[in-house]
Parts: structure tokens; sequence; C-alpha cells
């Protein structure tokens, strides 16, 4: 058997509105989510920089680094490592897209 299912999937952006290279900062079930396409694939995470919680959405996305704005971390984009400071890490949020064209990110219930 698999993992128990813990959570619910929610609507969280059309798929179109999420370009390659783009990155979009919405809100999902009350948690702010940093939305990314990296190379067409969709990714993750908790809008917040693991050093003072400010938000990604407002810093940069360049090829595979996310920058954040407030201090300059900047982030391995599709693992959400730490690139400088490399002790860091992002929190990472399972999501898909359903048959709909949607991006769905999973919630805890």
């Amino acid at each position: 058997m698999g993992d128990v299912d813990t959570g619910q999937w929610v609507d969280a952006l059309p798929v179109d509105d999420l370009w390659e290279g783009d990155m979009a900062g919405v809100t999902v079930e009350g948690t702010g989510v940093l939305l990314l396409n990296v190379d067409g694939d969709v990714i993750a995470y908790e809008n917040r920089c693991a050093h003072q919680q400010q938000k990604l959405d407002e810093g940069d996305l360049d090829g595979r680094t996310l920058t954040c704005l407030h201090h300059m971390w900047t982030f391995d984009a599709t693992t959400g490592e730490g690139i400088n400071p490399a002790h860091t890490k992002l929190v990472r949020l399972p999501c898909r897209l359903n048959g709909d064209g949607v991006i769905q990110v999973e919630v805890d219930t």
C-alpha cells in the first residue's frame, strides 16, 4: 500500500496563466503558494523565504535560480535547496495538473 492521503487537491491557477520561466504567487486554502514553471515543469513551494519569511513571488526567477528580493538569498528552483546560503531549503508542496488544465496543490485537511 502507498502513503495515506491526508490532504485534498485544490485548484490554484490555470496552467495557461503560468508560462515557462514564469512564477506566480497564489493563495490556496489560506496558504501562500509560489508556483514556478521551470523548463515546462510546474513546481509549488510555500511562498515564503527560509530567511525572514518574505514573499518569494516578489523576487526573481532566472532559469533555475530563484532569488528573494529582500536579502538576495538564492535557491535552486527545481529542488528548493539553498544556493547562497547553502544550509537552507524551501518547503515544497505537492502539485499536479488536472484534466481541465488547472494546476492543483495538495493542502492539509
